[in-house]
């Protein structure tokens, strides 16, 4: 059946193809953020142990919409390692780092979400696409705070 949602194909999948790479961003965000509540040592393992695992919590709800939302527009989600290093700007770590180094690197990745969440903002707002300009932005509201919260734990 023929999906007719008043926005047209050529608008769907650009706006798709912006998602994805939202989508990217996020897993890969989750995974070092995962990575990272394993890992963490030092005096500040309890606070950013629990911290993170609220962060990645929060990213696993997050990009179930994405791809929910990519999928309602018509166009089939990435959903693999290799398709993610492909569209992703967030960067991967192996969670050898000290702990301010991953809140410095989680601050870094919580705002490259924000920013591929506001590059696909003009062409959802062109296309007269409130649903997915709405999950933009609760998601650049989301990244923007867990950046601020991070940095402030920086000397």
């Amino acid at each position: 059946m023929e999906l007719n949602i008043g926005i047209n194909s050529e608008n769907r999948e650009k706006i798709a193809a912006g998602l994805s790479s939202l989508l990217a961003d996020s897993y890969t965000l989750y995974l070092k953020t995962h990575n990272y509540h394993w890992n963490v040592e030092g005096p500040m393992f309890n606070t950013l142990h629990l911290l993170f695992e609220q962060h990645y919590t929060e990213l696993a709800t997050a990009v179930d919409e994405i791809a929910e939302r990519i999928r309602a527009l018509g166009v089939k989600a990435p959903g693999s390692y290799s398709a993610f290093s492909d569209l992703a700007t967030v960067g991967e770590a192996d969670g050898s780092e000290n702990a301010e180094e991953m809140i410095r690197q989680l601050v870094l990745g919580q705002e490259a979400v924000a920013r591929t969440a506001r590059q696909v903002f003009p062409d959802a707002e062109a296309a007269n696409d409130e649903a997915t300009a709405d999950l933009l932005t609760q998601r650049m509201q989301i990244h923007e705070k867990n950046a601020w919260m991070l940095r402030s734990m920086l000397a």
